[in-house]
């Protein structure tokens, strides 16, 4: 993955959002939290996607962002999550801010095997 594929992944995510039925600031917030996962695929891993997937449950809809890749992982999951730690020197923002951003957040982690983030938004009502 290259800076390009996360501009990409990002208008794709803002597009199917869209399709889903999104509006406003939700659609932002989607675009910000695609962008931070696929930030952290070119910086930490190289090869990685991300998936996008809109959802139907009862009476909403909503988008499922699933970014993997084949990186190094992550040796303290929990500590990644906190505000302000970083190992690459940036302001330690980015998972955690996607964690706030979305609905519900996953993330699975092997070190040497790579790290799968699954995120979701609902629509409202």
């Amino acid at each position: 993955m290259r800076d390009s594929d996360i501009v990409t992944a990002r208008l794709a995510g803002r597009e199917l959002a869209t399709e889903a039925g999104f509006k406003g600031s939700d659609l932002t917030l989607i675009a910000t939290a695609i962008s931070e996962v696929a930030r952290n695929i070119v910086v930490y891993a190289g090869i990685g996607e991300i998936g996008l997937e809109v959802l139907h449950n009862a009476n909403r809809r909503g988008l499922s962002v699933v970014a993997r890749d084949q990186g190094p992982g992550i040796r303290d999951v929990e500590r990644a999550m906190q505000d302000g730690f970083s190992t690459g020197g940036s302001l330690g923002l980015g998972l955690p801010g996607a964690r706030r951003l979305m609905d519900e957040f996953e993330i699975e982690s092997q070190v040497g095997q790579g790290t799968t983030i699954t995120m979701r938004k609902w629509t409202r009502g």
